[in-house]
């Protein structure tokens, strides 16, 4: 079994040192996304990526037309309100249980190092896995023309890998001040605009083998068509503050195609 330092660039990322953990956490804080370049290590991708092409055939994919909120249209509110407006994503995905007990994913998802990394940037007491076998570790692929609408996380926080860059595209987007979740606020005009590309939004370039942190509940985002043969690869690592939680049977046959 592979050691955490075979895996993470502990050079450039020391996630045990209190000063290094002190700027990831005022980071995330003040800008509510956390960009680690260069987290993984060179062989630790490549393996990671090698696994990703391996396991691509075995993608389920999905097509799914949602509002920003990840709702289907409300007959109750106008076709104009910006809720209630569909914006298409679709993507293929291979599960957790897909993916192998040796992989450098699931060593790094298990490892009590890196989990408490995560306990303190994201300033949270306690992470645990899905209950579900499917829903803990995601391979994502975004193939020619493929995409994710705009909208807003349900959980508090998203973590992910970035494996693969398409060669054009897939460019992530996103934009703040739209929400606060905690004071039930949200911004309808500014949504609007947004979605019918008035606004300019911000673009976040990830190369591969880089961490993001996201608090996307408040903050609206989007990925981009994707406009290259080459896909878009990334990982998300999905944990829970509560335990034995797990993904929905709707949610699970619409994203894997199972239970």
């Amino acid at each position: 079994m592979q050691d955490i330092s075979e895996i993470i660039n502990l050079k450039d990322h020391p996630i045990t040192n209190k000063n290094y953990l002190n700027s990831c956490l005022n980071v995330l804080q003040d800008k509510s996304v956390l960009i680690l370049k260069n987290f993984l290590n060179n062989d630790s991708l490549n393996n990671i990526l090698n696994e990703a092409l391996l396991l691509e055939p075995k993608a389920f994919y999905c097509n799914q037309k949602h509002t920003v909120l990840l709702n289907k249209t409300n007959i109750n509110l106008s076709k104009n309100n910006p809720l209630n407006i569909e914006v298409t994503s679709d993507k293929g995905c291979v599960p957790h249980d897909l993916i192998n007990q040796d992989s450098p994913l699931n060593i790094l998802y298990q490892s009590n190092i890196f989990k408490n990394f995560l306990l303190y940037v994201l300033n949270i007491n306690k992470i645990f896995p899905y209950k579900d076998k499917l829903s803990s570790i995601n391979y994502n692929y975004y193939q020619n023309q493929q995409q994710l609408g705009w909208h807003f996380d349900n959980a508090s926080f998203a973590i992910t890998l970035m494996i693969q860059s398409a060669d054009t595209g897939g460019i992530f987007e996103y934009i703040s001040d739209v929400r606060d979740y905690k004071n039930n606020y949200i911004n309808k005009k500014l949504i609007g605009e947004i979605l019918n590309n008035k606004v300019k939004c911000e673009e976040l370039l990830v190369n591969p083998g880089t961490l993001v942190l996201f608090y996307g509940r408040n903050y609206l985002h989007r990925v981009t068509p994707v406009k290259s043969l080459k896909p878009r690869i990334l990982v998300t690592l999905n944990y829970n503050e509560e335990k034995n939680v797990e993904l929905s049977e709707n949610a699970r046959v619409t994203f894997f195609g199972r239970l």
